[in-house]
Formats: structure tokens, sequence, C-alpha cells
């Protein structure tokens, strides 16, 4: 991208936003208290809004428009005047957000999300905002956080929870919480409340606010202010919502600690206290308890507490409690203690949940309608990224045997598809031409195979997961035994 001499390369850029992003995170670090000021600047800084475009570019997002009709992956020779006129505005206190453009995704549940498309410039000074705010606060977020953070994903939590629920730990007793509209319902002042212990610009504190209340544009065109809230499709929501649900974690990090030293901890234990351990992902958590039924069942009106001050309710349907040995679905997983096959011995898997599985056979059976694809090869195209990412995210569990499932399903899905385009062709001529040695291919393009895929255990990271800017002597704290 040629942006003229003010302008850095990305290169260049990224290696200055690192830099800069490194001293933010050790500052705070090194000062749990510090409020940092003066950081406007930063956001109108050449380099970070060059990263920033990069990212909202490079983004899966970039295909669509906002309420101005922009896509950001079709601007090529104008991102440059883009940029520059970005930097104007910002610099001046110029700079106002347009209302998002509001459209419905279908749910898993057969529901409806709503999510917010906000425009490409928007995009690039949440982008920005983010690169300058979220160093900041990784600084305060505890280990027990994983959803939409630098580093972390979903295989972490699942080890987590796994590691509780182990032998020896057995925290046997599990609370699902489920919060109501999450991103809906966000209380603003509350918000900026949180967001205000650490930034102390006014002119950012501003732009997170104007974000905040740019207002939604419906799909049937009628604008609507947004009062609480933060709308899903920003880039900037999810580390808003991170922010706000941190009282979370901060409210069990702070019951752990007040429990003492690892003696006292094991000497409540065995005096029948109840001890928690609180695993969140983005606004799904579960708390998992050492204690009675009863101990879980009290979680509820003390979680309710917590998230009331945010604007924030939990689902009186959708919370529930359960113990491990019945099981409980997390993030596409399904996570139950059983016996050993060939062993008294009880063990806790993690393997796709049945509504993890339904949704991959719905996704084959789309692809695989006779009317999708004018070539074998076509459809391997686009069924192949399907399987192999599906695969990939449960490959850490104890999913041999529903790979193989899965496998064999898409197998004969093809082979029907197949049958149907050719259906002069008998079982021989179609085996012949398109099922050497019984591997499906066309034209050099291969079906992948589930069955092939290996599976590993993930290796559980406890605290030591550092961020992109910690140094070798932050890089992590060691995770207190349970």
């Amino acid at each position: 991208m040629n942006t003229g001499d003010l302008w850095p390369d990305l290169d260049e850029a990224e290696l200055r936003v690192h830099g800069m992003q490194t001293k933010l995170h050790q500052w705070a670090i090194s000062d749990p208290g510090r409020c940092f000021d003066d950081l406007y600047n930063l956001v109108c800084d050449p380099a970070f809004l060059v990263v920033a475009w990069s990212r909202v570019k490079g983004n899966k997002g970039a295909r669509s428009a906002g309420v101005d009709g922009v896509v950001p992956r079709s601007i090529v020779f104008g991102a440059g005047e883009l940029l520059g006129g970005l930097r104007d505005d910002l610099k001046a206190r110029r700079f106002s957000p347009m209302p998002v453009r509001e459209t419905m995704i279908p749910k898993a549940n057969g529901k409806l999300r709503r999510l917010g498309i906000p425009t490409a410039a928007d995009r690039v000074v949440q982008a920005s905002l983010k690169l300058v705010l979220e160093p900041i606060f990784e600084a305060d977020f505890k280990p027990c956080s994983y959803g939409f953070r630098p580093k972390r994903r979903a295989q972490d939590a699942i080890a987590e929870i796994h590691f509780f629920a182990s032998p020896t730990r057995s925290y046997e007793w599990v609370f699902e919480g489920d919060i109501t509209a999450c991103f809906d319902e966000i209380d603003h002042v509350a918000l900026m409340g949180r967001v205000r212990r650490r930034i102390g610009d006014k002119r950012v504190l501003g732009l997170v606010r104007a974000f905040l209340r740019a207002g939604i544009l419906s799909e049937d065109a009628v604008h609507r202010d947004t009062i609480a809230g933060t709308p899903q499709g920003g880039i900037l929501s999810p580390l808003l919502a991170n922010i706000a649900l941190s009282v979370l974690d901060e409210h069990f990090a702070q019951k752990w600690e007040a429990l003492g030293s690892e003696w006292k901890r094991s000497k409540h234990r065995h005096a029948g206290g109840a001890i928690n351990r609180f695993v969140r992902y983005a606004d799904d958590f579960v708390v998992m308890v050492s204690g009675s039924q009863a101990d879980a069942e009290a979680l509820r009106d003390e979680v309710a507490s917590v998230l009331a001050p945010m604007g924030l309710r939990l689902s009186e349907e959708k919370t529930k409690v359960c113990h491990i040995d019945e099981g409980f679905d997390f993030l596409g997983f399904r996570i139950q203690r059983r016996l050993k096959r060939g062993s008294d011995k009880r063990r806790v898997y993690t393997y796709p949940s049945k509504r993890s599985l339904a949704s991959v056979m719905d996704k084959v059976r789309a692809l695989t309608r006779r009317s999708r694809h004018r070539t074998l090869a076509d459809l391997l195209r686009q069924l192949n990224p399907v399987l192999r990412g599906w695969c990939n995210y449960f490959r850490h569990g104890a999913s041999e045997r529903t790979f193989s499932y899965v496998d064999a399903y898409a197998w004969w899905r093809i082979v029907g598809w197949i049958r149907k385009r050719h259906p002069k062709a008998n079982w021989g001529t179609i085996r012949r031409r398109h099922l050497p040695n019984w591997e499906i291919s066309e034209d050099g393009v291969a079906m992948f195979r589930p069955r092939a895929v290996p599976v590993t255990r993930y290796r559980y990271r406890h605290a030591h997961i550092p961020t992109p800017w910690a140094s070798a002597t932050t890089g992590g704290t060691p995770a207190p035994a349970a």
C-alpha cells in the first residue's frame, strides 16, 4: 500500500506498534494502579492506523459493508486516502462513528443472533483503539478467561475443566452459567467506570463512548439508539465485553485468594467447606465446585449479584447445576466422567457433543446436494475445509470414533452425489473412474479423511500462557495447586 512518506510500510508499522504495545503492557504490569493519559496520539499514529487497516482488510468481515455500503476488501488504491482522512479527522476531533448495520444470523439452536456491522472507517478506528487498549487491560485480566484474548483458545478452557474434574482434584459439581443477551445488555455507565480505572485520556474515553452510543440501523431501515450493550460484530466489542465480564473473574479470584495458602485450602476442603474454580470463555462460563450440590446451587444468587451492577442477568432456563458423571456441553465439547473401558477406574473424557456432530453433518448434507456443484472437484474444494476445520478443533478430545463416523457419513454422501450425477453409470464404472483404491478424488483434489486425523492430548498450560508483549520475566505465573 503506497501511502506516502508519512506512512510506514506494514512491516515497519507492525514493529513500531509491537514495541509500543510492549511498553504499555509492561507499564501496566509494573504499576497495577496506573491510569494512562495521552493515549489518543497513539490512536492517530500512522503506524497504528496502518496495522489497523491491515487487520480490517484481512478479517473475514472485510467482505461485508456497513451503512455506507463500502466493502473494505474492495478498497485497493483508496486506502491511503482513507487513512489520511481518518487521521486528519481524529486529530481535529471531527471523527464521529456512524450507526452499525444490523443483520440477523441463525444460531445453532434455531434462534437468531443480532450482528452490528460498522463502516469501513469505523472499523479502522476501532482496530486502532484496540491496539492501544488491549495491552493495558491484558495486564489485569485473570488467567481463568480464554475467549477473545491473544494466544488463548477454547481448548485451553476445556483442558482446565478436565484438569479440575480429574481424580485427585475432583471438582465434581458443575455450575453452568448462561448470561441473557450479554452483548446487548451491558450497562454503559458501569462499563465506562471500569475502563476509567486504567484510561485517563478523556479523548480516548470519548471515542469509546461514541462507539457505544453510535446506534443501530435495522434491516427494515429503522434507526435505534444504543442505550446499553456493545453490538456484536464490532472489532472493539469483544475487548469491551471482556472488561465488563472480568467482574466475574475478579470475584472468584478474590474468593480463591481469601482461602489462603495451600495447606489452609486443604484443611478447609477436608472440613467440608466448598471450593470453587472459575473458567470463562467470552460470555460462556462454568464454575467447578468441590463440595455439595447445595454449594453449587447457592452460586445462582452469588453470580447474579456480581453481574447485576453491570446490567447483566443469568438466564433462569439455561443456567443449571449438574454432576460431572452426568456430563455437560461446553464450547462444542461433551465433558463427562466415565468408567475407563476394561477398568474400574473413572476418567474424565472430552469429545464432540451431539449438537456439534449434528452441525457438521448438516453442513455435509447441504454441501452434497445434487444441485450445489458442477464437478466433483468443486464439491471437494467446498467440503474439505469444513471437515478439516471441524476435525482440527476436536482433535484434542476422545474423538477417534466420532471422526470415523463423520468420515463414513461424508464418504457415502459424496458417493451418493456421484451416483446421482451419473445415473446411467453402473457401480463398476463409478468405482473405476472416481474411487481408485476406494479414495474419492478428481483433478488432483482428494477428499479429506477425518478418520486419518491423529487424536492427541492437549497440553494444559496452567497460567503459563504469555501475552504477545510479555518479557521473559513476566511470561506467566505458576498455577496454584488445587
